[in-house]
């Protein structure tokens, strides 16, 4: 089915109407064709398209000038009319026509006069298709008269009095502005008592004394002709009561005299307008002005209302210190009454304005020109409206239409002509002319009838260029006469378009709902009317939409940071893209801190001003999109301020501030600090903290302190600057609250006794004067309390007391207005002394070779004379028989028992040693006489490891080994103990060998060892109580000469190098059916693997078993495991076997507890044991691997 595009209206969707509406705009435009080709050789009838307004004031000194400019085609010629007749403007040598325009030019600047040429003009404009009119121009020349000289007398009035100034300024051509200044130009303050009126009258509602003046002068100002006309000074003279008695009694006789009152305080009367009522008319869309001024004393104040309605919100201005009311735009709908109301405090008025809005004529459907085919119908409509209802009245062609040339075609029915089967020779120029009492409307049409065939205005092959899923419109501009119908169609051979998928529109225009890819093509547009037919080709191409694929996020920062905002876009690659950013909705800042680059916007050193949204915008040639997101620069608070203090009581006030800017983080608290000006100048204490929410605090004060707060706002980010410091307020002083604390007494000397306390600070005085009275007394003694009054210090000592005696000790605070509670009693002693006695009684007991127990008697209370601190125990390492004439080089050692201890554990002694101690009791001034000495002995130990060994002089079946005895033998050795073992090439271990040595030799060899083999020894020495640590060693005997070569030249035999590949062959295969086995599930007995390589001691090998175990490293400390092997550099490592007192006690201070174990530290040097070196890990070579299976 063919789709036609007839001059009926379709039926669409609702979604399309917007569109719809649009197309319709363009549809009535079409009825004037506008494409100026299609203008060059189209017949139509004239119409005005400027002319001068109908109310034309001209500058009396320039040249006039009638506008009036028309097309048409042929283009119109133009003639006028003045006053309503025929304008001849050749007779008038000053008058002249712009070439092919109605424009008319006066020239009264060389000769002539303005006011000659004053009156109506109206132009027609005239083709041969008819004649259109402008609108009656009424031409007058601006005026601007000057005043009238008059007579001025000084005004003279008593202060209070009310005054109204004349300017009456003359009638001028437009009404001038009026405005009073001085003779300085300087304009006249205005104010709710004086004001200017409507008229340019001056009104004080009450004058003052500084109102006296010689200058009031008006002046008008006409802006047509830039003059300003000045009226005659005023002179107003205010004079106080007592100068206008003292001119009454000076210019009256005694019987004329009377007394002038003081002026009194007076209701409010109007100057303005006068009486209860008024009426006011205005047009419809002018400013509705109504004025009321009022006088009385005190300065009355004015109010509006609107009786039975409100006061439009959105309209309605209050001018003049609210003296005026104006409503712009005014309608019929704001008549009614209006009441001005004028108060002062000893009364009010009101008066009432009865408005009423009438209307000059206004369209409601002016007539649209209309073109027609022979044969057609058609109307021209033309409605107004107006208060009066305007008259319509119709013309043709300028002439009213009653009298113009019949036309059969017409028919005239009030506000409408109706054309029916029109003609060529019914085209015409119809005006309607709508108008009352306030003005009056015109309007031209034209009716064109045409006999046209189809043309298309749209451009030939014009590139369409749309996003994919969106509308197209494919143009097809069309003109002809009678109008013709439209066809669209696809591709060069291709049908016409169905209605089901695309939309015509009746202006010729193709709609493609939603474009996709393949709606990619040529387009052709077909016009057809009876007279013929016109087509046009146009090209659609679909392009991929522009998304952004990654919007920037919210941001929030701290200011003075950085934030980045991206901005990823995707985009058809025909397209030129462009991105801009936006700050909310405007351009960037001009700053140097924002930088774009690509799709990034970064701002540095953010700023406040800089919170708000920013927009990425991506714009291409066809669509735009746009992406936001809004950046919140947050802070800590700006600082509290406007502190202030109330509610001020001896012991609290109420502190009220107003809080800073959050910085777009709420404030979460307060915290309020004290200064104490009077104590502690410029330092800030810390007083209470209240929620975020309250802007006040009741603060609890102290007596006696000036103070001064101050306020920081706290958020997420952290506190404000303090706010400026409050007024200060000084508290009046009190007896303390508190007494001292920390009350202390104890002895410096025997006979003393020292008494301290932390004294109050100047907060805690409460007042001045502060002191302390400081009392003590001897605890189960028979004296009362002794007391002294001290200044403002911290300790006061006691002198001539017994030595080591309990006192009750009490510090009681006071000042100028009183005392402080009574204070607590606090325990102290007098001063110490050295204990009088040692420790009885002390025995011994030797727990093993390191460790022995001290035991001794408690020294008697009375005999320490202080505070038990302990017991210490002195002892020392000594010779036999010397014990008295070495002591003085001989290093001590100390350890401590806490508390009231009556024994204690020695560690760390050594073996086999001679030992002496004495025990001291400790006070709180130091130690007391030692005991007597006691000696004791400790037991053998087992022995250190020997302190070398090495390897020397090894032949082919011997070693010999020389040693050092151990450096601490801790007791007589009784022999050395040697094991070895031998070592293949595979590192595998061979049967242990044991030897004792006597503990008299150093040296010792090992005779018929195997050759080229390695051994590794183990080393120790014995005493009676056991064992020591063992040092180990490994050594290698030396090859034969004779052999080696024997053993060399086998292994270049060809024999003997098949032999070896066989046997490694046989043990490949081997190992690949071990493996394989293993792998189905053979495992890994690890604890007897563990047993074969156990230490020989525990489980030796046996000699005879000629396997041996896999060698791996092990302890030096032992002999080696089965598969052990520890290197050989014959460095030696030497093991701890002494007991550490590390593991007891704290040296001098060494503690121990109750119960004699110990809790302390030794304070004696450890002896460092030699660092375990790098043994050798030389390895056999291959022959003698082979030699050890032999």
């Amino acid at each position: 089915m063919q789709l036609k595009i007839m001059p009926k209206k379709k039926r669409l969707p609702a979604g399309r109407v917007a569109l719809i509406l649009f197309l319709c705009q363009m549809i009535s435009a079409l009825e004037v064709p506008l494409d100026p080709k299609l203008l060059e050789d189209l017949v139509q009838p004239p119409t005005i398209t400027q002319q001068s307004p109908k109310d034309y004031i001209i500058d009396p000194r320039e040249n006039i000038v009638i506008q009036c400019e028309a097309k048409g085609k042929p283009p119109p010629s133009f003639s006028w009319t003045r006053n309503g007749t025929h304008f001849d403007i050749d007779k008038d040598p000053l008058v002249t026509m712009k070439p092919g325009s109605g424009t008319l030019t006066i020239n009264i600047m060389s000769e002539g006069k303005a006011e000659t040429y004053e009156g109506v003009y109206q132009c027609t404009a005239r083709n041969e298709r008819g004649a259109a009119i402008s609108n009656n121009i009424v031409v007058r020349p601006s005026r601007s008269p000057l005043w009238t000289k008059e007579k001025l007398e000084p005004i003279t009035l008593r202060n209070g009095q009310s005054l109204v100034l004349p300017c009456r300024p003359p009638l001028g051509l437009p009404p001038p502005i009026i405005f009073w200044m001085d003779n300085s130009f300087q304009r006249l303050p205005q104010s709710e008592r004086v004001s200017q009126g409507l008229n340019g009258d001056l009104y004080f509602s009450n004058v003052l004394p500084e109102d006296t003046r010689e200058d009031y002068i008006c002046y008008a100002r006409f802006n047509h002709t830039q003059t300003i006309q000045q009226k005659q000074p005023i002179s107003v003279k205010v004079i106080s009561v007592d100068e206008l008695n003292d001119t009454i009694a000076a210019n009256l006789s005694d019987t004329e005299f009377y007394s002038a009152k003081p002026n009194r305080e007076r209701p409010p009367t109007f100057l303005t307008p006068e009486g209860n009522t008024s009426n006011k008319e205005e047009l419809r869309g002018n400013v509705l002005s109504l004025e009321c001024i009022a006088e009385g004393l005190p300065t009355p104040v004015i109010y509006w209302i609107k009786e039975d309605g409100t006061l439009p919100t959105n309209r309605t201005f209050y001018r003049n210190f609210k003296k005026t009311l104006q409503i712009i735009q005014v309608s019929e709908a704001d008549s009614g009454n209006y009441q001005c109301i004028a108060k002062n405090a000893l009364g009010a008025i009101h008066h009432t304005i009865s408005v009423t809005v009438k209307a000059a004529p206004y369209w409601i459907l002016a007539p649209q020109n209309l073109v027609l085919s022979p044969g057609e119908d058609g109307s021209l409509i033309c409605r107004a409206n107006g208060n009066p209802k305007p008259r319509i009245s119709w013309l043709s062609n300028g002439v009213p239409i009653e009298i113009a040339p019949d036309d059969p075609s017409r028919k005239i029915d009030g506000d409408t002509i109706i054309f029916s089967n029109v003609q060529e020779r019914s085209s015409a120029v119809y005006q309607c002319n709508a108008s009352n009492e306030y003005g009056y409307l015109l309007a031209n049409a034209f009716v064109n009838v045409l006999a046209e065939p189809p043309r298309i205005l749209t451009s030939a092959n014009t590139l369409y260029q749309v996003i994919a899923n969106r509308p197209a419109l494919l143009d097809c501009a069309f003109f002809g006469s009678p109008l013709p119908t439209i066809e669209w169609f696809k591709g060069a051979k291709g049908s016409a378009l169905r209605d089901d998928i695309y939309v015509l529109h009746e202006n010729g225009t193709l709609e493609i709902p939603v474009a996709q890819k393949d709606s990619t093509g040529t387009y052709t547009c077909v016009a057809r009317n009876k007279l013929g037919m016109a087509k046009n080709e146009v090209h659609l191409e679909i392009k991929d939409p522009t998304r952004i694929i990654k919007q920037p996020e919210y941001a929030v920062v701290q200011r003075g940071s950085t934030v980045s905002f991206e901005c990823k876009v995707k985009h058809d690659h025909t397209l030129t893209l462009t991105i801009t950013w936006l700050k909310d909705n405007g351009e960037l800042p001009s700053d140097g801190r924002f930088t774009v680059d690509k799709d990034h916007l970064e701002v540095a050193d953010v700023r406040d001003s800089d919170g708000g949204a920013y927009t990425c915008v991506a714009n291409t040639t066809l669509d735009m999109v746009s992406a936001s997101a809004v950046l919140s620069v947050v802070d800590v608070p700006n600082p509290p301020f406007d502190l202030e203090l109330t509610d001020q009581l001896d012991k609290s006030v109420q502190l009220s501030w107003t809080p800073g800017d959050d910085n777009n983080s709420p404030i979460t608290k307060f915290i309020i600090e004290y200064e104490d000006a009077m104590h502690e100048a410029g330092l800030w204490h810390h007083q209470t903290e209240v929620s975020g929410m309250q802007t006040t605090a009741q603060l609890k004060l102290s007596p006696y302190v000036n103070y001064s707060f101050r306020v920081m706002a706290v958020n997420s980010l952290g506190r404000s600057l303090p706010s400026e410091p409050s007024e200060q307020y000084l508290t009046k002083a009190a007896e303390p609250d508190t007494n001292p604390t920390a009350v202390e007494g104890l002895g410096s000397e025997p006979d003393n006794l020292v008494i301290t306390w932390k004294p109050l600070n100047g907060f805690e005085s409460n007042g001045p004067g502060l002191q302390y009275k400081v009392s003590w007394l001897q605890k189960d003694g028979d004296d009362e309390w002794a007391s002294v009054v001290v200044a403002n210090v911290s300790k006061y000592i006691v002198s001539g007391t017994p030595t080591f005696v309990p006192y009750l000790i009490k510090v009681q605070a006071l000042n100028d207005v009183g005392f402080a509670p009574e204070p607590a009693v606090v325990m102290g002693h007098s001063g110490e002394d050295l204990p009088m006695v040692a420790p009885g009684n002390v025995r011994v007991n030797v727990v093993n070779s390191t460790l022995a127990e001290v035991h001794w008697d408690p020294v008697p209370l009375k005999s320490i004379r202080g505070h038990l601190q302990g017991y210490r125990i002195y002892y020392w390492k000594a010779q036999e028989g010397s014990l008295k004439r070495n002591r003085r080089h001989i290093e001590k050692k100390i350890l401590t028992f806490q508390g009231n201890k009556t024994h204690g554990m020695l560690p760390g002694l050594e073996p086999f040693s001679h030992y002496a101690l004495n025990v001291r009791v400790v006070n709180g001034k130091g130690e007391g006489p030692a005991s007597p000495d006691r000696v004791f002995n400790t037991p053998e130990g087992v022995p250190s490891a020997p302190s070398s060994l090495k390897i020397i002089n090894p032949t082919l079946d011997s070693l010999t080994l020389e040693w050092d005895p151990p450096s601490r033998p801790n007791g007589i050795l009784t022999e050395y103990t040697l094991k070895y073992q031998p070592i293949n090439s595979t590192h595998e271990l061979g049967p242990l060998v044991d030897l004792k040595i006597p503990a008299n030799k150093t040296r010792w060899t090992l005779k018929n060892l195997n050759f080229s083999t390695r051994y590794k020894f183990y080393f120790y020495a014995q005493t009676a109580a056991g064992s020591g640590s063992q040092i180990t060693e490994e050594a290698v005997t030396t090859v034969d000469e004779a052999m080696a070569s024997r053993q060399v030249d086998i292994a270049t035999q060809g024999w003997f190098i098949g032999l070896m590949c066989a046997v490694a062959l046989l043990i490949l295969i081997l190992l690949i059916v071990c493996f394989i086995r293993r792998n189905k599930g053979g495992k890994y007995p690890v604890k007897e693997k563990e047993d074969a390589h156990a230490d020989p001691e525990i489980q030796p090998m046996k000699e005879d078993d000629g396997t041996f175990g896999e060698y791996s490293d092990a302890e030096d400390h032992k002999p080696l495991k089965k598969g052990s092997r520890t290197p050989s550099d014959r460095t030696v490592k030497k093991e701890d076997s002494d007991d550490s007192l590390v593991d007891y006690g704290e040296g001098v201070n060494g503690q121990f507890n109750e119960d004699g174990s110990f809790i302390g530290q030794y304070s004696g040097k450890k002896e460092k044991e030699p660092a375990e070196g790098n043994e050798s890990s030389e390895a056999p070579s291959p022959v003698n691997a082979m030699n050890s299976f032999v």
